[in-house]
């Protein structure tokens, strides 16, 4: 029997923000640009549109280098802030430690990553400060040169202001270059309703992994950099590393047409309230446990295993377990709606009564 049109158009995925598609903009500025004669290498229209749409939006001048993948913008931007024998320090949670297969360190050429505990996947700030004294006098130890941050962080939480100020102030007391890994950069953006240069240089960030491709285009990351005495050594590893395209008109006209209209705030702003409804509604039910507040487009909770079971039965996708015994990971994207959410929700409470 053919599912009905209801059931066509509930998703009933929540794993992650990446298996969504791109925002239908994004994808006509592909098929537009696709038809146009540009120049390669990122001397077309749109990487130049690009970078005095991301100059505007950060309030001062930037250098803006284009990759394809969170990855690549991470440990490209990490090696141009530290050489070989220094320590990247970094929330062991971070991103950079557990999802990128070693990338910073290759890039680097083996740069070690120094972990700094914290809540909510956070780094403390006074274990920062005890760790950030770089060891110049000591020949056998590896130098502390660059502190790293995920905003938003892994586990959903965003740092505010302050403690972005704090993390920045201790880098400038210590000589430290500072990094941020901005997959979520929009989500927390919305969420803390202040502007992108608050959040970013004014702060102290020298460079920014300003991620795109989980809030609505097809696969582009820019590395934003605020301190451009980098962008020459910049220039040199991204073509070094293979990251240079031909046709980076492909990618710039993405970007291009994210930033128009607000369709990267809009798209943020949507994913974020969609997660706050799965928290609002979640909270209502017989054994969930919340984890956490939900700070941007992902919710954590605890879930009954009978619970888990019988969602991913009925095909509901999401993580469990990485983060605890029947934690459960749920995220939003542009793309997910309230029917989604409230179909999801309904599941839930149905099995919580037979449970």
């Amino acid at each position: 029997m053919a599912p009905s049109k209801d059931q066509v158009m509930i998703n009933k995925v929540f794993s992650s923000d990446n298996t969504v598609g791109a925002a239908p903009a994004v994808l006509q500025a592909i098929m537009d640009a696709g038809i146009a004669i540009q120049k390669p290498y990122g001397k077309d229209h749109y990487s130049e549109q690009v970078e005095k749409a991301l100059a505007e939006i950060f309030e001062c001048p930037v250098s803006v280098f284009l990759v394809a993948t969170g990855t690549a913008a991470n440990a490209l931007a990490l090696s141009v802030l530290t050489p070989p024998w220094g320590a990247v320090l970094c929330h062991p949670h971070s991103h950079i430690n557990v999802d990128e297969c070693g990338a910073p360190e290759f890039f680097t050429h083996g740069a070690k990553l120094v972990f700094i505990d914290g809540d909510h996947s956070k780094l403390c700030p006074k274990t920062l400060a005890l760790k950030a004294t770089p060891n110049i006098a000591d020949v056998h130890s590896v130098q502390t040169s660059v502190v790293s941050v995920s905003q938003t962080t892994e586990t959903g939480s965003v740092y505010s202001l302050e403690e972005l100020s704090n993390i920045g102030r201790i880098c400038r007391d210590n000589g430290l270059k500072f990094h941020m890994d901005g997959a979520r950069f929009t989500n927390a953006l919305v969420a803390l309703d202040c502007s992108p240069a608050a959040m970013t240089w004014q702060a102290g960030v020298d460079v920014l992994s300003f991620g795109a491709t989980k809030n609505g285009t097809l696969a582009v990351e820019a590395i934003v950099l605020f301190d451009q005495e980098l962008a020459q050594e910049m220039a040199w590893r991204r073509k070094r590393s293979g990251h240079l395209m031909s046709k980076m008109y492909l990618m710039s006209a993405q970007l291009d047409a994210y930033f128009k209209q607000d369709l990267w705030l809009n798209n943020a702003r949507h994913a974020n309230a969609m997660a706050l409804r799965l928290d609002q509604g979640f909270r209502t039910i017989e054994g969930v446990e919340m984890q956490g507040k939900t700070a941007s487009n992902m919710f954590f909770c605890k879930l009954p295993k009978a619970m888990i079971d019988g969602l991913l039965e009925q095909g509901f996708y999401f993580y469990s377990d990485r983060w605890g015994e029947n934690i459960v990971r749920l995220v939003t994207s542009f793309a997910t709606n309230e029917t989604d959410v409230d179909y999801f929700i309904s599941a839930a409470k149905k099995l919580a009564k037979t449970i």
